[in-house]
């Protein structure tokens, strides 16, 4: 279990980022969080505060969802579904919130997946 400390600095950490962003209809933000076990990916419009699409590892049409894990290749894997549900959606431009994480490793994985598959940052 994580300390309060640690807790407390990683909220600080997603309050601080998070006063900087904001997603509108246009490029909603494109908000990624890793537990141990899954990887969410939401598409959210913060004018009308709406999530438009999202994806995760849980998500039925998922192939192979029981593979998947919270690394960098479950990350990569998910970060084309996401930028595929976006585009679906008619999105193609979206702020990136890595919700108070560092930008590397699955992070880093899951957005280069996303641009590959052709969101822009």
């Amino acid at each position: 279990m994580r300390s309060d400390k640690k807790v407390k600095l990683a909220r600080l950490r997603h309050q601080r980022i998070r006063k900087k962003i904001s997603g509108t209809k246009d490029r909603p933000r494109m908000a990624v969080r890793f537990t141990n076990e899954h990887i969410y990916v939401q598409f959210i419009d913060d004018a009308s505060g709406v999530t438009v699409a999202s994806a995760s590892t849980m998500h039925k049409s998922v192939p192979d969802r029981a593979k998947l894990a919270a690394n960098a290749a479950g990350a990569k894997k998910i970060g084309a579904l996401a930028a595929e549900a976006a585009k679906g959606k008619g999105i193609s431009s979206v702020v990136f919130d890595r919700s108070g994480s560092r930008y590397h490793g699955k992070v880093k994985a899951l957005a280069d997946a996303a641009r590959e598959a052709g969101l822009k940052f």
